[in-house]
């Protein structure tokens, strides 16, 4: 039927209502007409006008006779949508035998009594302020469309441009984006955010500290204590001990646990903002970033090499592109995607090739990846490589101590069942048959209390919140400092860091490029480009630059400045066209189409693309790139006036040319074409594929782009260096380039001189034997040229050689080098999603000195977890050796259980919190790394804590054996005074661990207002212990003399640690020693 029928059927419906179709009660019935008359039209392209088809909804519009004239004009105006919508169609001349929504238009035949699924606008058009909402059912639809990539569905809905249309989007402007348009779209499809599950309660933390061997047995424990306690004293002093376990239980698990739930919200904090991806949308016409939780249904998209699909989608338009859809299917091949047969675009994936534009279909939960996550809870249980060495060495000296306390219990109870337990504060002497079982009973169990809590004293339950604890310090602080940790493991292990691979875009210079150089053949334009060439070679420069490129130009009115979107080079590159080339980016789009596009990748350093003008049908190839690849392609040259000659006398000139630039720290860009005439299928791929010929091209011109160093990054490579970390530098750009900015930044020597081998290209280093590589591998510090494939064999030769290697990289092919590197280190600025999903910390400035900070704070870590290693050591050796010493000997141990739970309690976390807010300090970075092999305690630490040891054990040695006579005081006092000067000791000794080498231990403390202040806690609630709880501590109180003597024999500790650093001791492990002698003792067993 043609568009003459169809104005004939309306007028016909409009002038003549006595001849309308009659359904059931007379109603009117619209769906005849339009099922009549529309149905073989075909291909109903959307213009931006208010018809819009519901997808399944269905709407019966009855006409009552007494409200004729309403209907009559409802009936006009949706009549005349539909002829000027088909009659478009006509004039477009693009139609086929089927409609597009044939499929949509659904007639049901009950005495006419039809329905038409035509609605509203969903969002207000450009110009226009209707709305109609889709029903949750056609939210399904068009979701499933995509999940299940339903081509079926596809071509049901009229392809991208019926979705298009169904959705109120115009593929080349894009949505409006006003207030009311997001409005309403949120409130019809919803938000690109997906339900996560709740997070874990405080209680499931508990739960988890609960579920500890060790705590379970002091809960036993406490039990019978308290049992028993309350029999034998009473309920008002039969608790104390009983009560002091449960208690020291209770702030061991509410600590552990309060710190694992700070650390999990922490983690979820990192994981919205590491989430939270930029993404390029088009919105009235304007390109703009957008956070991916903004993205609405009906957004036009742009997606380029390394990005992350932001939502379900369809393809508009695009070329070359290849998704990488296995996190989401598991299939590692690469998908092609497109228009016709694979146009489907899932969440989650991510850009391998090309670049497209894709219309948004669903978000949130409605999406495949939103789906997935909402069912995914993050593993927050990741054991870093200290935790786990750390886990060895508190199994270790927890078998130590287990061994310490059965010692003492068989000693314990093989006094009292021998009778050598005198009679104290009510503990009955063991007679035999003549004793109570109930005093039996109490005493063994007050021995198996007293050893079990040895066994707590011992275990240094403080070490895994110590490393807890600074890691999650350390981890906010990296983030003020502009670096986001992805990995605990990252924190520590970048303290250990002997190499770091650098790239130089954006990390060691400032990534703001713009054209400084231009050369047309042989001749350095300086000024007026677009006057000092002939108009043909201007048109060619406006071709090769304004549409191979992958960047974007807008301009809000014709006397506003161009808004230019796009990688630093293609914005400084598409800037210099505008202003001084006079481009006219929509004239260019509007005069040619584009044929077939190879995109850039950092392997093929160029990216072609082959035009056609609409005016005469000529075909160039368009090629732009790294200016000797692209002058090796050519074989002539054009000059200033247009004219073509051989490149074969003058290309050595240009080669100079090239070089002399990079050796200015210029990016060499160089321009080439083609004109070919050969007749290629373009929609036959193997055949598009040869149209961009690669040889035998025309150099139409080299750019040189400046990109000035940061201004800090080489005070942060001096640090590096004074650090003992070695920086290698890799890049794409040209060697010379490479060398020259190599040279500004420090990594090579400011005089220019560079010895062998110190700079290479990525091809040299492939193509080196195995051999080679790993002999030259440490003496490379510049690799230009290079792929990625080639940063992947310097990572892996690097670790071979026994280093621990830092990488940065920002871009998609860089994923498997940051993955390999024992830390990687992604860009936040101008790092792809694959990059920072592959890194361990991602930068986000992009700067080099923050990776210098990063390494900085690497160090501290480790060096905070080391002090308090050393100290928590002394607390365990010395507790163990009085509390084994004095029952083997006189039977009576000095610290009783409330006071050992007491120390550990304080210990543990005060302790651990005190040394792990250290900050970094200059020191930390004059040392050389810590290798993959060093012992976690080094004989320094050793030399600290068996001095500090010695001296407590033997103080209180002599306090419990001789103190009575000493300070003519009782056996409680006596036993309150070892008490008091252990934890005095512990206190003096917690400044000594804040340097394990400096003598000086007070530098910066007024840095650190947070162990000041848990210093003077710790000393409160000593006197609170003291002078205040006697009954519950079993303590006595002191006079000011005798606190004095306390603080005066804590305070030598001082002293002793001063003089105990003057001692030197070499840098070999402090078992390595006890082996020697066991190795010697073995051989003179051998030769005897």
């Amino acid at each position: 039927m043609s568009i003459v029928d169809v104005f004939m059927n309306t007028i016909v419906i409009l002038a003549f209502p006595s001849h309308k179709e009659k359904g059931p009660n007379n109603t009117f019935c619209l769906t005849g007409f339009l099922s009549k008359s529309t149905m073989s039209t075909q291909n109903l392209k959307y213009d931006g006008g208010s018809f819009l088809i519901d997808i399944t909804s269905t709407v019966n519009y009855t006409i009552n006779i007494a409200k004729k004239r309403w209907r009559f004009a409802y009936t006009a105006i949706y009549s005349r949508r539909v002829m000027l919508a088909l009659a478009r169609e006509v004039i477009s001349k693009r139609n086929t035998n089927t409609h597009p929504y044939s499929k949509l238009f659904q007639t049901q035949s009950s005495n006419c009594s039809g329905t038409l699924d035509i609605i509203e606008p969903l969002i207000p058009q450009h110009g226009t302020n209707h709305y109609s909402l889709v029903r949750d059912v056609g939210k399904a639809r068009l979701a499933s469309m995509v999940k299940d990539k339903n081509l079926l569905a596809f071509t049901e809905f009229g392809g991208v441009e019926g979705v298009a249309y169904i959705l109120g989007t115009i593929p080349a402007k894009g949505i409006t984006g006003s207030h009311d348009d997001i409005a309403k779209r949120i409130e019809v499809f919803g938000s690109n955010t997906y339900q996560r599950p709740p997070p874990k309660v405080f209680l499931s933390f508990v739960v988890e500290a609960l579920n500890d061997t060790t705590i379970l047995i002091l809960l036993v424990c406490a039990a019978l204590s308290l049992g028993f306690g309350i029999k034998e004293h009473g309920p008002g002093e039969g608790w104390y001990e009983g009560g002091s376990i449960f208690l020291a239980v209770f702030l061991v698990v509410v600590v552990t646990a309060l710190s694992n739930f700070r650390q999990e919200k922490q983690f979820d904090k990192l994981s919205k903002i590491s989430n939270n991806i930029k993404v390029e949308v088009v919105r009235n016409e304007r390109p703009q970033q957008i956070s991916i939780f903004d993205v609405l249904v009906g957004d036009v998209a742009s997606l380029k090499i390394g990005d992350q699909i932001p939502a379900d989608g369809l393809f508009i338009s695009g070329h070359s592109l290849l998704v990488d859809e296995s996190s989401m299917t598991g299939e590692s091949d690469h998908v092609e995607i497109e228009p016709s047969k694979s146009p489907f675009l899932l969440s989650g994936a991510k850009v391998v090739d090309g670049y497209a534009q894709m219309l948004v279909t669903s978000v949130g939960s409605n999406t495949a990846w939103g789906e997935m996550m909402s069912s995914i809870t993050r593993d927050t249980k990741e054991r870093t490589p200290l935790q786990a060495r750390l886990d060895k060495l508190t199994s270790s000296i927890g078998k130590v101590g287990l061994t310490v306390a059965f010692l003492v219990l068989i000693v314990l109870l093989t006094r009292y069942f021998t009778g050598n337990t005198p009679e104290v504060e009510g503990n009955t002497k063991f007679q035999g048959s003549k004793s109570d079982v109930n005093d039996i009973f109490n005493a063994v169990v007050r021995i198996v209390a007293a050893a079990v809590t040895i066994v707590v004293v011992a275990i240094p339950e403080g070490l895994p919140l110590a490393v807890t604890l600074t890691l999650a310090y350390s981890m906010k602080r990296m983030m003020a400092d502009q670096a986001m940790v992805r990995k605990l493991s990252a924190c520590e292990t970048m303290g250990s860091a002997t190499v770091i691979c650098t790239d130089k875009t954006g990390t060691l210079t400032l990534n703001q490029m713009r054209v400084t150089k231009f050369w047309l053949g042989v001749q350095n334009v300086m000024e007026n480009f677009s006057n000092a060439m002939a108009p043909k070679v201007l048109e060619l420069f406006h071709e090769g630059v304004g549409l191979n490129t992958t960047g974007s130009i807008y301009k809000p009115s014709p006397t506003s400045e161009p808004e230019i979107s796009g990688s630093p080079t293609e914005k400084a590159i598409l800037l210099w066209a505008v202003s001084d080339l006079r481009m006219d980016m929509d004239e260019l789009k509007r005069t040619y189409e584009v044929l077939h596009v190879e995109t850039f990748n950092s392997e093929k350093k160029r990216s072609g693309v082959a035009i056609r003008k609409k005016t005469n049908n000529t075909v160039h190839v368009h090629w732009k790139g790294a200016a000797e690849i692209i002058l090796a392609m050519c074989s002539n040259y054009i000059d200033n006036n247009g004219i073509e000659k051989s490149l074969d006398e003058e290309r050595s000139k240009f080669e100079n040319i090239i070089q002399g630039m990079a050796a200015s720290s210029l990016r060499c860009i160089a321009f080439a074409y083609v004109q070919i005439s050969e007749d290629i299928d373009y929609n036959d791929k193997e055949k598009s594929h040869q149209i961009l010929i690669k040889a035998g091209l025309t150099l139409l011109g080299i750019v040189g782009l400046k990109d000035p160093c940061r201004p800090d990054v080489k005070r942060a490579v001096e640090t590096c260096k004074l650090a003992g970390v070695t920086i290698k530098m890799i890049t794409g750009d040209n060697i010379f380039t490479a060398q020259a900015i190599a040279t500004e930044c420090g990594i090579l020597d400011i005089d220019g001189h560079v010895n062998a081998g110190e700079v290479v290209e990525g091809m040299e280093f492939r193509n080196y034997s195995e051999e080679e590589r790993m002999e030259k591998v440490e003496k490379i510090r510049v690799m230009a040229r290079s792929s990625p494939l080639d940063k992947h064999l310097m990572v892996q030769c690097l670790k071979k050689k026994g280093h621990v290697v830092a990488v940065t990289g920002d871009g998609t092919n860089d994923a498997p080098a940051l993955k390999e590197a024992d830390i990687g280190l992604s860009m936040g600025i101008q790092g792809t999603e694959v990059a920072k999903e592959s890194s361990d910390i991602v930068i986000l400035d992009d700067n080099f000195s923050t990776v210098a900070t990063v390494l900085r704070w690497g160090r501290c870590v480790y060096n905070n977890i080391q002090k308090f290693i050393q100290f928590q050591l002394t607390v365990n050796v010395a507790a163990l050796v009085i509390n084994f010493i004095a029952a083997v000997s006189s039977g009576n141990v000095p610290l009783t259980t409330v006071q050992l739970l007491w120390v550990n309690l304080i210990m543990d976390t005060l302790g651990a919190l005190a040394l792990a807010t250290e900050r970094p300090t200059k020191e930390l970075m004059e040392k050389k790394p810590v290798g993959r092999t060093e012992p976690l305690i080094t004989s320094i630490m050793w030399r600290n804590l068996l001095a500090q040891a010695l001296y407590q054990i033997a103080v209180l040695l002599v306090l419990q054996f001789n103190g009575k006579s000493i300070f003519n005081v009782t056996e409680k006092v006596k036993d309150t005074l070892i008490f008091n000067t252990f934890v005095l000791c512990q206190v003096f000794n917690e400044f000594n661990s804040r340097s394990m080498e400096k003598l000086n231990v007070f530098q910066g403390l007024h840095r650190n207002p947070l162990f000041i202040g848990i210093v003077g806690i710790t000393l409160v609630l000593q006197v609170v212990m003291v002078e205040l709880l006697r009954k519950f501590a079993d303590t006595e109180r002191l006079t000011w003399e005798q606190w004095g003597i306390c603080v005066g024999i804590a305070a030598v500790s001082w002293p002793i640690a001063w003089i105990t650093k003057l001692v030197p001791v070499t840098d070999k492990p402090f078992f390595s020693h006890v082996k020697w002698v066991k190795l010697l003792v073995f051989k003179i067993k051998h030769y005897l």
